[in-house]
């Protein structure tokens, strides 16, 4: 994110506006991204199994081929540090010691 706001901050990007979606380009299995949020934040999620639902998809992730083309973005965030960095900041902004 930091490169980004350095682009954006530079001048450099003469665009209006723009939409990009920013991740790691890497598909991430849902239960690992639980599990994650387990570990950083100490309580273990109540989970429901269930049959896939009407809209749910199989697979997905980021595709950050534009935010790469107009801002040589390249993802460097682990999903450990991501949730890590995440459950910091949700932490410090609410003040909760969740």
């Amino acid at each position: 994110m930091e490169a980004i706001v350095a682009a954006l901050a530079s001048g450099a990007y003469t665009k209006p506006y723009g939409m990009y979606n920013i991740g790691n380009s890497k598909p991430v299995r849902l239960l690992d991204f639980i599990e994650a949020i387990e570990h950083r934040t100490g309580i273990n999620a109540q989970k429901k199994w269930l049959p896939m639902q009407p809209g749910d998809v199989a697979r997905t992730w980021a595709d950050v081929s534009e935010l790469q083309r107009d801002f040589h973005y390249q993802p460097q965030t682990d999903l450990d540090k991501g949730v890590k960095a995440f459950v910091d900041w949700y932490k410090a902004y609410y003040g909760v010691g969740v």
